[in-house]
């Protein structure tokens, strides 16, 4: 076990972000975690932070929670005539961007589409109990857990297109089943993928069937770590439209509308406006609605 001390990280916070879907909360204060094969159980008292997990599997949790990165700064750079922004910074002063797959975000991000978070937790571990490796954590004292990795993409290929519907994905299915032979076969190149810059990667990923300006955002923020990145989703939406607009943007398309908002309002934040979109995210679906995760 190896125990930090750390400001603005809050595992209740992140885990009900909407960024993460293999993160769980086993007890109060105790969450469980699987990325790229790794597990993870981490607890939380205030400021302290245990990390039962092998010692040399530590630096990946530390990169993968952003630890390195100071969320303090981002706070203090919220407008204070932004009253909205500040409330919801101050409840979500916890937030971090996590460092994920880029595979496992392509596949949850086009699951998310029209559906629930408790929905896409559903899909992801059926996905993972399928088709993805069983694996063993065993933790001092002799308690084993068993888990399942992210199915990778040639895992993944193994299932038909009616295998994938038949796990209630609809016409997510199709996406799905599209993107596995387009990375079998290196249309979808991941290596590539991951070394673009954030409009590249917007561009790129543009261009697979399912993957529109939303997702693709999505994809950028939480699996490339392009913290630029500002997906609008339906709560984000509403938020802006709540918020945000002024009578100036009545003469704008609706296609024009959101991207002009958030450019207009988030723009300020330049190449960390999506953790903006995290902190406004966060308050309105799970501290003003109280929506679980």
């Amino acid at each position: 076990m190896i125990t930090i001390e750390i400001n603005h990280f809050d595992l209740r916070q992140i885990a009900g972000s909407g960024q993460c879907f293999r993160m769980n909360c086993l007890e109060p204060g105790l969450y469980s975690a699987v990325s790229r094969g790794r597990y993870l159980e981490i607890s939380q008292e205030g400021q302290q932070f245990h990390f039962h997990c092998p010692d040399e599997d530590y630096p990946f949790w530390h990169h993968y929670f952003d630890l390195n990165t100071d969320y303090g700064a981002f706070l203090s750079s919220v407008k204070k005539r932004d009253h909205y922004l500040q409330n919801a910074a101050n409840a979500g002063s916890g937030i971090r961007i996590l460092n994920q797959d880029a595979w496992e975000m392509i596949i949850t991000f086009i699951i998310s589409q029209q559906r629930t978070i408790p929905k896409i937790r559903e899909a992801v571990e059926n996905l993972s109990r399928l088709y993805g490796e069983e694996k063993h954590c065993t933790f001092p004292g002799g308690k084993t857990v068993v888990y399942f990795s992210f199915p990778t993409p040639a895992q993944l290929k193994k299932a038909s297109l009616e295998d994938l519907q038949s796990l209630k994905l609809g016409y997510r299915a199709r996406y799905i089943h599209r993107i596995c032979l387009d990375a079998d076969n290196g249309t979808l190149d991941l290596n590539r993928l991951s070394a673009m810059g954030y409009r590249d990667a917007m561009e790129y990923l543009s261009g697979f069937y399912g993957i529109g300006t939303k997702v693709a955002n999505c994809i950028c923020l939480f699996g490339l770590h392009h913290i630029e990145a500002f997906p609008v989703d339906t709560w984000i939406q509403q938020i802006l439209t709540n918020h945000y607009y002024r009578k100036k943007y009545d003469a704008l398309p609706k296609s024009r509308l959101y991207e002009t908002m958030v450019q207009e309002n988030f723009g300020k934040y330049k190449g960390y406006a999506g953790v903006m979109q995290q902190y406004i995210f966060y308050y309105e679906r799970t501290v003003l609605h109280g929506k679980s995760s």
